[in-house]
């Protein structure tokens, strides 16, 4: 299959959208598919990788950290269409997955989208909540949605929150699996883990709580904060790493301020994602008070470094972190407190949890998430199938030209040039879905009047 893959966000942009994005193309290219990702362009981005094409875009104004793609010429969509795409998959509803959506449209290809992201979490980002409100965050996921043919939900709390939304579509719960080799301890030596701890400050006797990912408000890292004084009263060598960087930061430095433990909180900053599963083994416990997630990658990536985990109970996590079994859950503040020192007295605990976390991880491997997603693919494609007829590469420009009337120039001149081309005999050879009843039938009717 040739596998278009559309997202907003993507390498080096550290978050699970992108991990997810990247883990999903790795193992469909395992599996024999061809792999396009469309993001947008991005002034750190590696140029290197020939699958993932950089979109024209500029700097989002609400997140500066994030960029939003802009509109894209004819000669664009032409080069889009050569790959002639069997399948879409939306990772994201704004910019990337609205030009997904409309290609879709446009080439008649059928559409996958996977629900990443709770925006009802997020609309404080828009005015301050002002100009959108949950129920509109609402509104909206239910029409993207109900665009695609089948939807992705990584959880089952995703899955019951786009019921509530009013999706109809087929829901699929898909957990994102992850490559767990990256992150696992025996991959780094002592050396460079101590190298690696020394970038921040710290050494061999800190005790390091570990935060790691985007610095934002809807993480709560607030939370993390206010059970840190309690901490750092009784151990004088234990000390929090954020490791990550947002917009929220200033925020977070002067709460860390006003609690008085400015000088044991330290603030990482932005660190590449090829080194993340070095850093993660900076820390000696993970902790997350998130209420946010649609899929706790961070927490699966954790277990897998070998890190215990003590994280804000959540039924996104549920499954996934296990009381007392793959790490210790709280909902107060004081509870976080409390289970930091209890693991920083009980070793035997900490290697306990450590070592079931492990295992938990290695069950949730990426080559089932990719597993699971073709056969998803393929029962998407063979339904599309029996829906619509084939018609060949000349056959879609002209399908174009009658409905589609911003293209028309386009269309023109490349059912021209295939039509009059010695190569037409060849690019006709690849079918595209196309819906050709209307146009087809009032062809013929022209041709015989």
């Amino acid at each position: 299959m040739n596998i278009g893959l559309f997202t907003d966000t993507y390498f080096p942009q550290l978050n699970g959208v992108a991990a997810s994005t990247a883990t999903l193309a790795t193992q469909l290219r395992a599996l024999g598919h061809t792999v396009y990702i469309f993001t947008p362009s991005d002034p750190h981005m590696d140029d290197a990788d020939p699958w993932v094409i950089h979109m024209p875009s500029m700097p989002c104004v609400f997140i500066q950290q994030y960029r939003v793609g802009l509109a894209y010429p004819p000669h664009v969509l032409a080069k889009i269409a050569s790959f002639k795409l069997d399948i879409i998959h939306t990772q994201t509803e704004f910019s990337l997955g609205m030009f997904g959506k409309t290609f879709s449209k446009l080439g008649d290809i059928p559409m996958v989208h996977t629900y990443h992201t709770m925006y009802e979490d997020y609309v404080h980002y828009i005015v301050n909540g002002a100009l959108i409100s949950r129920s509109t965050a609402h509104r909206f996921s239910r029409m993207f949605c109900n665009f695609a043919r089948h939807v992705i939900a990584p959880t089952e709390k995703v899955r019951q929150s786009l019921l509530e939304y009013g999706v109809t579509k087929p829901i699929h719960v898909i957990p994102t699996g992850i490559d767990v080799s990256r992150f696992l301890p025996e991959r780094y030596s002592e050396e460079e883990v101590a190298k690696a701890r020394a970038e921040f400050g710290l050494g061999k006797e800190h005790f390091v709580v570990l935060v790691l990912g985007r610095v934002t408000k809807e993480k709560s890292i607030d939370v993390v904060l206010d059970a840190m004084p309690a901490l750092f009263a009784k151990h004088e060598n234990a000390r929090l790493l954020l490791v990550g960087d947002g917009q929220y930061r200033p925020e977070l430095e002067a709460q860390a301020e006003a609690l008085g433990i400015r000088d044991k909180v330290i603030f990482g900053g932005f660190r590449p994602w090829k080194k993340i599963g070095l850093y993660y083994q900076t820390g000696d416990v993970f902790v997350s008070a998130s209420q946010s997630e649609t899929q706790g990658l961070t927490f699966v990536e954790a277990m897998a470094a070998g890190l215990p985990v003590v994280a804000r109970d959540d039924l996104c996590i549920r499954g996934v972190v296990e009381e007392g079994k793959t790490g210790l859950l709280f909902t107060k503040t004081e509870e976080l407190s409390a289970h930091l020192e209890q693991l920083m007295a009980q070793k035997d605990l900490a290697k306990t949890l450590s070592e079931n976390g492990k295992a938990k991880a290695a069950s949730l491997s990426a080559e089932t998430f990719g597993r699971h997603v073709e056969a998803l693919y393929q029962t998407v494609i063979s339904d599309w199938n029996k829906r619509y007829v084939k018609a060949d590469y000349a056959d879609w420009f002209e399908h174009i030209l009658h409905k589609h009337h911003r293209l028309r120039r386009l269309a023109a001149y490349e059912l021209m040039r295939l039509k009059h081309s010695r190569h037409r005999q060849r690019l006709a050879l690849t079918p595209i879905a196309v819906r050709p009843k209307k146009w087809k039938e009032q062809k013929q009717e022209e041709e015989k009047q």
